[in-house]
């Protein structure tokens, strides 16, 4: 089989060549190093939409946009400066928001009135409360803490430079007080668990009948103490 040889073909040049042809007379000599490329990134061989809206609008022609935007030519609402004119809002007085704000319902409150409050309730005087009334008093600290909370936030936004240590107090206050209301709870808790290990233990309580029935059956020894026949 015959090849058909190529002979490479040489440009010369009396002169320097043009820049833009330096790569092409790289490629034609053989054995010369090749240079990379100008940009190193990978070619696209296909080109797909980027599916771009605005593609082909142009400032400097002027051209608009293909599609109307979501405006109208209406005139925009002007703000009522006049308070005589401007329309009353209707709030209601029993709103649960207004638990965020002191009873004035003002912006903030003085450093005088926040630190206008008494000692925190102690742990004895919390175990003589019933479960109702340390719910109650439980809630009544969360939305102090809430109103405490929230007036703080609006000092730091506002920058307003007092109040912050009165606010603090405070809050410690009422902290201590759940801490109590917590304390109380926990030993009745105990107090309840040593209770039911103990009737576990009782023949005359019958667990099985707990909130169905009496539990506590007597024998018959107390029943007639009970009707005073012995």
């Amino acid at each position: 089989m015959s090849r058909l040889l190529i002979k490479p073909c040489y440009i010369v040049f009396r002169e320097a060549p043009p820049v833009f042809l330096v790569p092409f007379l790289a490629l034609a000599h053989p054995g010369t190093t090749h240079a990379s490329q100008f940009s190193t990134s990978a070619a696209r061989c296909l080109r797909t939409r980027d599916n771009n809206k605005n593609r082909g609008v142009s400032a400097i022609r002027r051209t608009g946009l293909k599609h109307p935007l979501s405006m109208s030519k209406e005139p925009l609402p002007q703000p009522v400066l006049d308070p005589a004119r401007r329309s009353q809002v209707k709030v209601d007085e029993n709103h649960g928001l207004w638990g965020f704000f002191n009873k004035e319902k003002k912006f903030l409150t003085t450093p005088e009135a926040e630190s206008a409050h008494g000692r925190p309730w102690s742990v004895e005087e919390l175990r003589h409360k019933s479960f109702e009334d340390l719910h109650c008093l439980w809630w009544i600290c969360v939305k102090e803490r809430n109103r405490l909370a929230t007036e703080k936030y609006e000092r730091e936004r506002v920058k307003a430079g007092y109040g912050e240590y009165e606010g603090d107090e405070r809050d410690k206050t009422v902290r201590i007080t759940q801490r109590g209301i917590k304390h109380a709870l926990t030993e009745r808790w105990y107090a309840y668990e040593e209770a039911r290990k103990l009737a576990r233990q009782d023949p005359e309580i019958d667990m099985r009948k707990a909130g169905s029935g009496n539990v506590y059956n007597p024998d018959a020894f107390e029943v007639r103490l009970a009707l005073n026949e012995v």
